[in-house]
């Protein structure tokens, strides 16, 4: 992450950033089925309950459903995201000692 013996940590903090989000993004699609079983006991009980109220096997299902909704999203996200159809990928470049990073023209 440092050529020539520099450090370049601007890099390195931007992209810790955009991992914190992908992992943020992640979460958030995997928890939401419990949250909406949560809010289902509060909503029919007054409160979340105890261990008996959040068995194993509701625990187990309540996973694949985080699973299965968040590589739901992530297909919907990544085909209906990105460049137009035809669009060409320009890879990074130096231009006049300056990068440019890659892109679609």
């Amino acid at each position: 992450m440092g050529g020539y013996r520099r450090n370049h940590s601007g890099f390195v903090r931007a992209g810790a950033r955009l991992m914190a989000r992908f992992l943020a993004f992640d979460a958030i699609f995997f928890l939401l089925p419990f949250a909406g079983y949560a809010v289902w006991l509060v909503a029919t009980r007054g409160h979340t309950g105890t261990a008996a109220d959040w068995p194993m096997r509701t625990i187990g299902y309540l996973a694949i459903a985080g699973a299965v909704l968040l590589v739901a999203t992530l297909v919907v996200f990544t085909s209906f995201a990105g460049a137009p159809p035809g669009s060409r990928y320009r890879p990074a470049s130096i231009e006049n000692g300056k990068i440019v990073p890659g892109h679609f023209e």
